[in-house]
């Protein structure tokens, strides 16, 4: 969920929770009946807000996972890459070192 979306949502589940509050206030309800109703809407708000931090949390924490996951394959794939280039430059190196000993001792004969 990206950011914008959040705040859209958050903007309407606080939109809906004046507008209801509202609508109970100017019920023509007893006081006891308005404060019930009231209760209830805030029971409800809270607990759809608490679902939708929970479906948030989950979501972030699967990209989380998939993220680090994706890291640490490109991680051990430029590890490997890396590994293979530096035996090629080892090996081409030995093989410099081998010439310039067959040189070296050619040039101390003459």
């Amino acid at each position: 969920m990206n950011y914008n979306s959040e705040k859209t949502l958050l903007a309407l589940l606080a939109g809906a929770a004046i507008g209801a509050g509202i609508g109970i206030l100017y019920a023509p309800n007893k006081g006891t009946e308005t404060r019930k109703k009231i209760k209830q809407k805030v029971i409800d708000t809270e607990h759809d807000i608490a679902e939708r931090i929970s479906h948030a949390k989950a979501e972030l924490t699967k990209s989380v996972n998939d993220k680090k996951q994706e890291f640490e394959q490109k991680l051990d794939d430029t590890i490997s890459n890396m590994s293979g280039k530096a035996d090629d430059i080892i090996s081409s190196l030995e093989s410099k070192l081998e010439e310039l000993k067959s040189k070296n001792a050619h040039l101390q004969k003459n």
